[in-house]
C-alpha cells in the first residue's frame, strides 16, 4: 500500500487536517492501536470516483451504533472522503480507508478518525482456491450475544487473518466461514454469491454478518441481466453442491471460486465478466 493523501478528524469529521500521510499521526495509547477498539470501511476509487459511497457510509454509521460510537455525520464524512478521492484521480484505481478509533487510553476519551487515501494493489487474477473454516458459533449469534459484535466491521481483525494464514497452509487462497449449525455466513473479508439452479443466492446479515456492498452491486448487475437473485440462507452441503461460487469485496469485485476445500469446482466465465463489467460501470 502507498499511501498518497491523510486527513485526520474528530467523530463529526467537520474540520478535517490535512497532514502528510509519512509523518507520525497516532500515538502508542490510541485504543484503535492498542485494543483495536474502533470501526472502519474501505472504498474503491476509479479515476477520482468512490464506488458505493452511501452504501459504505451506511455500513459505517451501522458499525459505530453496534459498537456505542458517536454516530458519524455522514454528509460530513462524505466531504473529506471526496476530498480525498479528488487527490487520486491521476490512478486509474485506487483506494480510500477510513477509520474511527473510540480515542486514546491515557485519559483524552475524544474519539478520532481519519480518511487515508492509496494506490490499491491489482485484483488477484483468475479464479481462486477456497476452505470452509468454522467460525465456532451458532448463525443466531447475532440475537442471542450482540456484545460479540458479529456483523460490524471493527478493527479487531487478529481472527481473519489468521483464518487467511489457515488458508494458505492448507494450499488455498481465501476463506468462507461457516457456523457450527452448519450454515454460510461470509469470507474474512468478502460476501459469499452461489449459484444455484437458475438463482443467484447470498446469505441474510441477520446470521451476524456484513451487508456486502459489492455483493448488492453484482445482484443489481445480474438481475438487470435477467437473473433471479434472492436472499437467503445457505447451507455447506448446497455451497458444495451450488454451480458456481464467488467471493465478492470491494477491492477484488467478484472471484470466481475454482476449488473449494481441495476440490475442484466449475466457474462461469460468462457471469464473471458480466459482474465486473457492471462493478466497473458503476459511478459512485
Amino acid at each position: 500500500m502507498t499511501p498518497d493523501v491523510l486527513f485526520l478528524v474528530d467523530a463529526t469529521a467537520a474540520a478535517p487536517i490535512e497532514v502528510s500521510p509519512h509523518d507520525p499521526a497516532l500515538t502508542v495509547t490510541q485504543l484503535a492501536a492498542t485494543r483495536g477498539d474502533g470501526i472502519f470501511e474501505t472504498i474503491v476509487v476509479v479515476h477520482g470516483v468512490p464506488q458505493a459511497m452511501r452504501a459504505h457510509l451506511d455500513r459505517f454509521a451501522r458499525s459505530a451504533r453496534m459498537l456505542d460510537l458517536p454516530a458519524p455525520d455522514l454528509d460530513a464524512w462524505e466531504a473529506v472522503i471526496q476530498a480525498a478521492a479528488d487527490r487520486m484521480r491521476a490512478h486509474p484505481r485506487a483506494a480510500i480507508k477510513y477509520v474511527l478509533s473510540r480515542g486514546d487510553e491515557a485519559g483524552e476519551n475524544a474519539t478520532m478518525g481519519w480518511v487515508l487515501g492509496f494506490v490499491s494493489p491489482p485484483r488477484q487474477a483468475g479464479p481462486i482456491r477456497v476452505v470452509t473454516l468454522d467460525r465456532g458459533y451458532r448463525s443466531d449469534v447475532a440475537q442471542t450475544s450482540p456484545w460479540l459484535l458479529q456483523g460490524a466491521k471493527t478493527l479487531s481483525y487478529a481472527l481473519n487473518m489468521a483464518a487467511l494464514r489457515e488458508a494458505r497452509r492448507r494450499g488455498a487462497d481465501d476463506v468462507v466461514f461457516v457456523s457450527t449449525d452448519g450454515l454460510v455466513l461470509e469470507g474474512p473479508n468478502s460476501t459469499v454469491i452461489a449459484r444455484v439452479g437458475d438463482t443467484f443466492v447470498t446469505p441474510p446479515v441477520d446470521l451476524g454478518i456484513l451487508p456486502g456492498t459489492t455483493q448488492h452491486d453484482a445482484f443489481v448487475v445480474l438481475a438487470a441481466a435477467g437473473h433471479a437473485t434472492a436472499v437467503r440462507t445457505v447451507t455447506v452441503d448446497e455451497l458444495r453442491d451450488a454451480d458456481a461460487l464467488w467471493l465478492c469485496s470491494s477491492t477484488r469485485g467478484a472471484a470466481a471460486v475454482s476449488h473449494l476445500d481441495g476440490v475442484e469446482r466449475s466457474t462461469d466465465d460468462d457471469i464473471t465478466a458480466l459482474i465486473a463489467t457492471g462493478l466497473d460501470a458503476r459511478k459512485a
